[in-house]
């Protein structure tokens, strides 16, 4: 029997299914690559420095992905196969994890006054542990040229590290300094601080030729 248009009518957009496919494609994709990410990062890293940031950024990474690919996967099903309930699952959770986020920047408002404490002591823990792992090393370093900033509050919160403490039982080579993230210098200043010892050698080796000319100069006429 010869199909009508009336059977081949649908309300359903292919402009719009397969635009929602593609998107939750990508996501599903940076999902996995979240997990993997994780997972390796778990297996090589057993006990890690980075566990004084509160939060292990392994399990964080393998949470979020674990989350997204659910997500994405009810998204990229529910609209290839049209399905009512994987893609109402999909609008669910979505406007769930929008009131949690909701709640949470009221939450940080209310209690705006106790957030900077707590900031304040994860990044003290991070810092008496710098030396104690690469990656939270390269991630502080970064933070600071970032932020334009050396240390918590100020540069004395590195006094903390027993590397960079100022103590005369210091035998570190680092003692009474701080981390190369600290020295922030631009090109500019770079460039002109080059350029101004280039010219103090020139001026320096001119008042030598002086002074040499000077206690080796005869004179004929004596």
């Amino acid at each position: 029997m010869p199909r009508t248009k009336s059977d081949e009518f649908s309300f359903v957009s292919p402009a719009v299914k397969y635009l929602l496919f593609f998107f939750n494609m990508i996501f599903w994709v940076i999902a996995l690559i979240l997990i993997s990410i994780g997972v390796y990062s778990r297996i090589v890293k057993h006990e890690t420095a980075l566990a004084c940031l509160t939060v292990d950024p392994a399990l964080l990474l393998m949470i979020v992905g674990i989350l997204m690919f659910f997500i994405t996967f009810c998204g990229c099903v529910g609209s290839l196969r049209e399905n009512i309930c994987l893609l109402q699952t999909f609008c669910i959770v979505l406007t769930i994890i929008f009131l949690l986020q909701l709640v949470a920047g009221v939450l940080g408002f209310v209690f705006s006054d106790k957030a900077p404490g707590k900031v304040t002591e994860m990044v003290d823990s991070a810092i008496k542990h710098y030396r104690d792992d690469i990656d939270l090393q390269n991630l502080i370093d970064y933070g600071q040229k970032q932020f334009n900033c050396c240390g918590g509050i100020s540069y004395l919160d590195w006094s903390q590290n027993i590397y960079f403490n100022c103590s005369k039982e210091n035998p570190s080579r680092e003692r009474c300094s701080v981390p190369f993230s600290c020295c922030l210098i631009s090109k500019e200043e770079l460039v002109g601080i080059l350029l101004s010892q280039i010219l103090i050698n020139q001026i320096q080796d001119q008042i030598k030729l002086q002074n040499y000319n000077k206690q080796h100069r005869s004179d004929p006429w004596s």
